[in-house]
Formats: structure tokens, C-alpha cells, sequence
């Protein structure tokens, strides 16, 4: 039983591996030209001219197959049926803790039950990270260089930070898209 839990819980391991090499990458980007180039290399003739065509579209654009990207990996690399039914559980304790709201001892039993759901749900939602972290980090730091470069730049007139920018529209796609596929 116990080896079973494991194996549906799923692993920190992986994320734990990618986001240590998102950090020393991140860390040795200055300092390996290696690194650096070779994602310039890749990515200035690509997202670099889509952005120089048009810094608000293109950025738009990018942002959007990246978002359909990270939420392609959410959906294949996760269990969607296990994450369904945790969701389920958390929803069922929430509704239970409504009722018991008035019973402090009954309450504090159904929080305990809760929080061993976490874990459990943070590892299956997690697994997407192994395959999406470092190119998300390489992304990121390409991005950085790319606008301090570009000097300043407003995104339709209103937004000034190209990272505040990807995080509103990320986060609308992200929405849309997850609802769209049906990703948990």
C-alpha cells in the first residue's frame, strides 16, 4: 500500500533536479558565453524578430505558445484523473468544514485530513516543471537581456515592464487554455 501512495503521489526528485539547474544556469549565464550565445543564437531570429516586427503583438504572441507549451506539458505530464479526485476530496472537506464550523474539534480533525491532500496534490501538479523549468529560465533571462537592450518599452501603451506584462497575459491564456483542454 505504502508503495503504491508513492507511486500515484509522484516525486519532488525531478522538480527538485530542475530547478537547481534553472538556478545554476540563471547564475552562470554571465559568466559561461557558452549559454548565453547559443540561447541568443536560438532565440534572436526567432522571438527576437517577432518582437522587433512588433514589441506588443510579438510579445503577445510569444506569450501565448509558451502558455499553450506549459499547459500541453500540465496536461500530458500530470495525472489529470488523480488531480481531478484530489480536487474532489478538498471540495467535499471544504463543504464538511462549512458545517462544522461551529465544532472547533471536528473542524481541526477535517483540516489535518486537508493538509495531507497538499503534498500529495503539489507533487502530481508540480511534474510539469521537470520538462518546462529550464526553458522557461532560458526564456526569462534571453527576455532580460533582450528589453535592457531595447531600452524602454510600453506594451500597448500601458505596460511598462515586459515581466508584468507576461505574467497578466500569461495568467489570462493560462486560464483560457486550461479551461479550453480541460486541464486540472
Amino acid at each position: 500500500m505504502e508503495e503504491e501512495n508513492k507511486k500515484g503521489e509522484g516525486s519532488f526528485k525531478p522538480i527538485i533536479i530542475v530547478m537547481v539547474i534553472s538556478l545554476v544556469i540563471a547564475g552562470l549565464w554571465d559568466k559561461v558565453a557558452v549559454i548565453k550565445d547559443s540561447i541568443h543564437a536560438i532565440l534572436d531570429p526567432s522571438a527576437g524578430a517577432l518582437l522587433l516586427w512588433d514589441v506588443s503583438w510579438g510579445m503577445t504572441i510569444i506569450i501565448l505558445v509558451v502558455t499553450l507549451i506549459v499547459t500541453l506539458a500540465q496536461k500530458y505530464a500530470t495525472d489529470q484523473v488523480a488531480l481531478k479526485e484530489l480536487k474532489k476530496e478538498q471540495k467535499a472537506i471544504q463543504k464538511q468544514m462549512k458545517e462544522f464550523k461551529e465544532h472547533p474539534e471536528k473542524l481541526m480533525e477535517l483540516q489535518k485530513k486537508q493538509m495531507k491532500l497538499f503534498p500529495k496534490q503539489m507533487k502530481l501538479s508540480m511534474r510539469a516543471i521537470a520538462f518546462t523549468g529550464v526553458p522557461l529560465i532560458l526564456f526569462f533571462r534571453w527576455f532580460q537581456d533582450f528589453f535592457t537592450t531595447l531600452g524602454d518599452v510600453k506594451f500597448f501603451g500601458i505596460i511598462g515592464s515586459w515581466f508584468l506584462f507576461y505574467l497578466i497575459i500569461a495568467m489570462v491564456f493560462g486560464s483560457i487554455l486550461r479551461k479550453y483542454m480541460k486541464v486540472v
